[in-house]
């Protein structure tokens, strides 16, 4: 009898550690499968220029089910999406126009801004029509603009995110470099492909300076890119496009998929 007694109590026993067990692991499957909001910001990097498939109600912004952001939230459920990421964005247009969606629940933010800021429409039109010497003096303009004047308006951009979203993860995300150089390809000459690879990296490590000042991570795609590039054969940037030159020098659906996605996905 007692034998019996002894078995049935570590039974229940057994039955109550199961049930506890069980129910820690429902929780954590809930927190899983309901993050915090995500906030998609910036540029037309994140809005997915380039890669088609452009959400009507976005109008001029170009938001893209095939951008990083809207793939990422797509695979991941957030218990909210915001996407506000626009075409031709600058440091000032997130300020006025993106940071509504914000608030103390937002778990994840995503941000690509401050080339427009340094004048990349300009750079690379100065490059494609004028000489050698015209695209280094342009690009020596922005590095500079880089360095005194951006800094201070990411700064602002950085704030407000915080402010906003205080308890939010944010991953700043970094443009590619252009082209590979040291192969024979059709268009710009090497020295203007150097330079302008140059300028990316320049204006790379001034966002992720400013991001780690703030805590954010900063998200590199240079290297996922590598290999993509403009003159590669395997391009996963559009070159000059004449018959819809706002997709020029923007990432294709697979620069999206393949270039920014992972390493956005690495660092959420």
């Amino acid at each position: 009898m007692r034998r019996s007694r002894f078995a049935a109590y570590v039974g229940s026993l057994l039955l109550a550690v199961g049930a506890a067990l069980t129910g820690a692991t429902a929780a954590q499957a809930s927190q899983l499968a309901a993050p915090g909001g995500y906030v998609a910001l910036g540029d037309s990097y994140s809005s997915g220029v380039g890669a088609g498939s452009y959400i009507s109600a976005s109008g001029d912004c170009k938001r893209s089910t095939k951008a990083y952001p809207y793939l990422w939230a797509a695979s991941h459920s957030p218990s909210s999406f915001a996407f506000t990421a626009c075409s031709g964005a600058r440091t000032g247009d997130v300020l006025a126009s993106q940071l509504t969606p914000l608030n103390a629940a937002t778990a994840l933010v995503s941000i690509s801004v401050g080339g427009n800021d340094a004048g990349f429409a300009d750079v690379m039109t100065t490059c494609v029509l004028q000489s050698d010497s015209a695209c280094l003096s342009r690009i020596n303009t922005a590095k500079a603009y880089v360095d005194s004047t951006l800094p201070g308006k990411l700064d602002g951009v950085y704030s407000a995110i915080r402010s906003k979203a205080p308890n939010a993860r944010v991953v700043v995300l970094g443009y590619p470099r252009f082209y590979k150089l040291n192969t024979g390809c059709v268009g710009l000459s090497e020295t203007k492909r150097k330079a302008i690879n140059g300028a990316a990296d320049h204006l790379d490590t001034a966002i992720a300076k400013r991001a780690a000042d703030f805590g954010y991570v900063f998200g590199d795609v240079r290297p996922s890119f590598t290999g993509h590039e403009l003159c590669s054969g395997s391009a996963w940037l559009h070159s000059l496009n004449l018959l819809n030159a706002g997709e020029s020098y923007h990432p294709k659906a697979a620069g999206q998929s393949g270039g920014y996605l992972p390493v956005f996905d690495a660092l959420a």
